[in-house]
């Protein structure tokens, strides 16, 4: 995990990184280091083993202080509601949260633009985690190219609104924005 500037506080995070980049650990070390106490909004649906034993996993991972708000589907209100000057949001992840809407049927979009004007407007600090999805093959059916174009359009929307930016690869993290590191301060 990258050093905490302590002269540059911020507000808002963006984690990019691939599968099992280590981006879900360095942001809770981040919201744990932060001295406020910690929320996990979590996106992921538990539809088969698998994934809930990823679910589990994770779960595992984490302490006594943090708390679960589980949220597939309405992020940006979740957001509005838990957020606090106490506390730290942690938003694991966007990208399920994004296949969750695709699924139903939303509109991605607006979704995305709904979700990028609140995190400029929380009453308390966030970092959202999410996958960086559009550095491989380019995928052979139109819903997962239509996926794969909308989650690249999310993680823009979320790096231009965030106030800094990482991206985790093999669990180390590579500064994107600003040109200082990441600090959460009360």
């Amino acid at each position: 995990m990258a050093h905490l500037n302590p002269d540059h506080p911020i507000r808002s995070l963006l984690v990019l990184g691939g599968a099992r980049s280590g981006k879900s650990r360095y942001a809770q070390r981040l919201a744990e280091a932060s001295g406020r106490l910690p929320v996990l909004v979590a996106t992921a649906q538990a539809h088969d083993a698998e994934m809930a034993a990823r679910i589990a996993r994770h779960a595992a991972g984490r302490d006594a202080r943090w708390t679960l708000i589980e949220e597939p589907i309405a992020l940006a209100e979740t957001l509005r509601r838990e957020g606090r000057e106490d506390r730290i949001l942690v938003v694991d992840c966007a990208t399920l949260w994004l296949s969750n809407l695709l699924l139903r049927g939303d509109d991605l979009f607006g979704a995305t633009d709904e979700l990028t004007q609140i995190a400029a407007r929380l009453a308390g600090p966030v970092i959202f985690v999410s996958n960086e999805v559009g550095q491989g093959i380019v995928p052979e059916n139109a819903v997962a190219r239509g996926f794969r174009d909308a989650q690249g359009w999310l993680n823009q929307a979320l790096a231009e609104a965030c106030e800094a930016a990482v991206l985790v690869s093999a669990g180390l993290a590579i500064l994107l924005k600003p040109a200082t590191e990441p600090r959460f301060t009360l």
